[in-house]
């Protein structure tokens, strides 16, 4: 039995381009074709390309996966095996690092107007309000800070999940950039780029290239907002950061190379 390319992208939950990708660099070249030329897979082809997703969510680039998965001296059962370790050992990890993610999402959130109830039901267990002195005095002489206070003071409960959802979709979609290999200075990557930086001035203060890629080096050296982004994928930090970088660099930013 064989299946379309579209039949696969289906049962894997990825898309049909990323297919096309992986045969374009050899790492899964469908087994067959059919008569009109089209992809065809066969349940081998999907074997490794179950093993192709379980290297990915692990974090491993392509080129690492394609050399792990033609290594002649390792067979499936032992790939199983280590990725059965290693994804023991990240949810672990993760279960670890679920508090600093939750303080790293708190300090995105400074003078959220709502009471202890909402407060609660929207954040868990913490206190939004951990770091606002912090807060403040980093920034609290800023325009940016001014402007983020008067924004967020206005804001609801329902405001406050909206701006959530749309924030957790352009990591989903940068996260996915990088799963897919897409280099940090592709179109794809800085146009993600553009949309988080269009997104914080829409949503909290006015973001300009230079403000925006200082909040990029932020997400790298602060290890609060570093494992925010690492539990949505390892290496998102520093892939959005050089995006960051890339599309203030195509808008003009003097000195923004990745």
């Amino acid at each position: 039995m064989s299946h379309s390319v579209g039949q696969v992208a289906g049962f894997a939950g990825v898309t049909v381009r990323t297919l096309h990708h992986y045969d374009e660099i050899g790492l899964l070249v469908p087994g067959g074709r059919s008569h009109a030329g089209h992809r065809r897979y066969s349940d081998d082809d999907l074997d490794r390309l179950q093993q192709i997703l379980f290297y990915r969510e692990l974090g491993f680039p392509l080129d690492e996966v394609a050399a792990l998965l033609d290594d002649p001296e390792t067979d499936p059962w032992d790939h199983l095996r280590r990725q059965h370790e290693l994804l023991t050992a990240r949810i672990h990890r993760l279960q670890e690092m679920a508090a600093a993610v939750e303080t790293a999402m708190e300090a995105k959130k400074m003078g959220i107007n709502l009471t202890p109830e909402e407060k609660f039901e929207v954040f868990g267990d913490h206190d939004p309000d951990q770091y606002a002195e912090e807060v403040e005095q980093r920034w609290g002489d800023t325009e940016a800070y001014r402007e983020s206070q008067r924004k967020s003071a206005s804001y609801t409960k329902d405001d406050w999940k909206r701006i959530n959802d749309e924030f957790t979709a352009i990591h989903a979609r940068v996260g996915d950039l990088l799963a897919r290999g897409v280099p940090a200075d592709a179109e794809e990557a800085m146009d993600a780029a553009e949309d988080h930086r269009r997104f914080i001035t829409a949503n909290h203060y006015a973001c300009a290239y230079e403000m925006h890629t200082c909040l990029g080096e932020m997400y790298v050296s602060d290890e609060r907002f570093t494992a925010f982004y690492e539990a949505i994928r390892p290496g998102l930090a520093v892939y959005l950061r050089d995006a960051i970088l890339a599309n203030a660099a195509r808008n003009g930013q003097e000195g923004a190379t990745p």
